[in-house]
């Protein structure tokens, strides 16, 4: 039995001469992975990750400060906008074209005004506070009258109680007039909008007397807004004008409004009849555009309402399509309140000998508005706005951060008992249009996401902005009607 327990089971030579062989390589397999780790370990050492390089890269270099990192990043900003030259049409950049004078007009003011001397011009320019640059700038008028404009214009800016010119008007006009490119910078209700509607409309008279617009031509002039409600208002004030010199018997001019949320029909009726002033959003625009419904062959003037958002990232590709169409040169005019620095180098380099006229410093608050800033716990916020509209008599405007925002503050405000209309851009155009009427929503609270654009051009304003983004409540009562900046 004990040799039954000790039994060992045989194996054969073969089989033995096998199994010491694999123990060999195995030995020998541990041995050369133990020799790969080891390289493997130098190389590391030898060439660090992209994270060490990268901490030694940032203990290298000199520390910058915060200041030196935003003119960094501005200088970065211009050389990505120059070199994509949005303000120049596709054609333009292909062939290289580039105009070097200005289109002219055969406008000329009164010789007396011809004859001033640089001495004088720059007198009435202290006294305004006008702030030019560029070549060659045309002298500052001080009276309408001196403008030539028609008697009709000149009886409606009357009937409106504008008897004399405002600063950024007083140089603005004159330049325009003369076929200049220009820069207009000027706080919100200094009258910028009559700077670029009035010489469009003597340019459309003059295009229609020597050679009347056929149907399906047109526009002469064009102006885009990067608001609907702005166009509506920009088209507003130029029937304003028209309708005057209409009823005196000079030649019909017929004006457009192309925008969003209106049937594309009724907006192609008028094109179909020749249309001399088109008052535009960037995106309906481009569309009509697209599908060859208008042309801008014969378009010799071009303004950008409001530029700097124009030009910011949200509208170029837009703009920079509609400026594909294009034929031929033109006159290009830039209005804001807050033009920033990059955006009019910028823009500089894209126009013909462009004239900067600045009124007051660029993106400074109206003086004419009193901002009175609370700060307010976020959680804090909404109810500390039903108290202050608790205390302010309407009309008062809340602006909110997102259209969320804006709904959810006046679901809260209809439940507390307080009258308050919504609006933002999810909204259909005609509730839009009825929201905005101050006829049909008297003495009620309103609500609108936050929009520059929109603010700047709010008319027959007299009451209270609130901003609800945490800590800023403006309290305006101005006696001008388009006198604050949003």
């Amino acid at each position: 039995m004990e040799e039954e327990d000790n039994y060992v089971e045989y194996v054969p030579v073969a089989k033995r001469r096998a199994l010491t062989a694999q123990m060999i390589l195995q030995r020998r397999g541990n041995i050369s992975a133990l020799e790969d780790e080891l390289e493997k370990s130098k190389l590391a050492e030898a060439k660090p990750s992209l994270l060490v390089k990268a901490s030694q890269l940032k203990r290298d270099q000199p520390e910058i400060s915060q200041t030196e990192q935003i003119v960094q990043q501005e200088k970065e900003m211009i050389e990505h906008l120059s070199d994509k030259k949005t303000l120049m049409s596709v054609r333009e950049l292909a062939k290289g074209i580039t105009y070097t004078e200005p289109l002219l007009t055969g406008w000329k003011p009164p010789l007396p005004i011809r004859k001033m001397s640089r001495k004088e011009c720059d007198a009435i320019r202290k006294q305004w506070h006008i702030i030019v640059d560029g070549e060659k700038i045309p002298p500052p008028i001080k009276h309408f009258k001196d403008m030539r404009f028609p008697e009709p214009i000149l009886k409606m800016l009357k009937a409106k109680g504008i008897v004399q010119p405002t600063p950024i008007q007083v140089q603005g006009l004159p330049v325009i007039l003369t076929g200049r490119d220009m820069i207009g910078i000027a706080f919100t209700g200094s009258g910028k909008t009559l700077v670029f509607v009035l010489p469009l409309i003597m340019i459309a008279l003059q295009e229609e007397i020597m050679m009347p617009i056929m149907p399906g031509e047109g526009p002469v002039g064009l102006i885009v807004c990067p608001s609907r409600e702005l166009a509506r208002q920009t088209y507003e004030v130029v029937e304003e004008f028209l309708i005057p010199m209409r009823a005196a018997g000079y030649p019909e001019l017929r004006p457009l409004l192309c925008i969003g949320g209106v049937d594309m029909r009724s907006q192609l009726e008028v094109v179909k009849k020749g249309v001399h002033i088109v008052v535009a959003t960037p995106g309906r625009l481009k569309d009509m555009l697209a599908k060859k419904k208008m042309s801008l062959d014969n378009c010799r003037y071009l303004t950008l309402d409001e530029a700097d958002r124009l030009v910011d990232l949200g509208f170029e590709d837009d703009i920079r399509e509609v400026f594909d169409h294009f034929k031929a040169q033109r006159q290009t005019l830039l209005f804001s309140a807050t033009m920033p620095t990059k955006i009019q180098n910028f823009a500089r380099s894209a126009l013909v000998k462009p004239v900067t006229v600045n009124v007051g410093r660029a993106g400074a608050a109206n003086l004419d508005v009193i901002q009175e800033v609370e700060y307010v716990k976020q959680e804090a916020k909404i109810v500390y706005l039903l108290e202050c509209l608790q205390k302010t008599p309407p009309p008062v405007l809340v602006f909110c951060e997102n259209k969320a925002d804006v709904d959810d503050i006046h679901e809260y405000l209809l439940l507390k008992g307080v009258e308050a209309v919504a609006v933002h851009g999810g909204k259909d155009q005609e509730e839009r249009e009825i929201l905005f009427s101050s006829s049909e929503h008297p003495g009620k609270f309103k609500l609108a996401r936050r929009m520059s654009c929109l603010a700047t051009k709010w008319r027959r304003w007299n009451g209270t902005i609130f901003v609800n983004q945490g800590v800023h409540v403006v309290r305006a009562s101005s006696k001008d009607s388009e006198a604050w900046k949003g």
